[in-house]
């Protein structure tokens, strides 16, 4: 199944219509429309996006039909890492990845 269709199936599950999700996604009625045809258009990355946040669902779930699963499991420390790391300015998060880069570096047995 392609995005035409997960689209359609995702709406039909959340009973939401094409003017409901047009409105809730800020994409066009009629570009939605364009996307459920019989031979769709493929939408834009910003669009998928839009519709995707629109239906709370991922923009993978709705090009592929399956969420991405993460092979690692964030919580805790590791969380509470990301949630601050997330927060620093750009200089601050670039000193970071070097940092960490430069300790498993020195970790790594020669």
């Amino acid at each position: 199944m392609g995005f035409r269709e997960n689209l359609k199936d995702e709406m039909d599950y959340q009973d939401i219509s094409t003017r409901e999700l047009a409105e809730k996604s800020g994409v066009g009625k009629r570009t939605i429309d364009n996307y459920l045809m019989s031979n769709p258009q493929e939408p834009g990355v910003y669009n998928a996006i839009k519709i995707a946040q629109a239906l709370n669902v991922s923009v993978e779930y709705l090009v592929t039909g399956s969420e991405y699963k993460s092979p690692v499991t964030i919580t805790g420390e590791k969380l509470e890492f990301l949630s601050s790391f997330e927060h620093l300015q750009a200089d601050d998060r670039l000193l970071i990845v070097n940092l960490i880069k430069k300790l498993q570096h020195a970790a790594t047995p020669s």
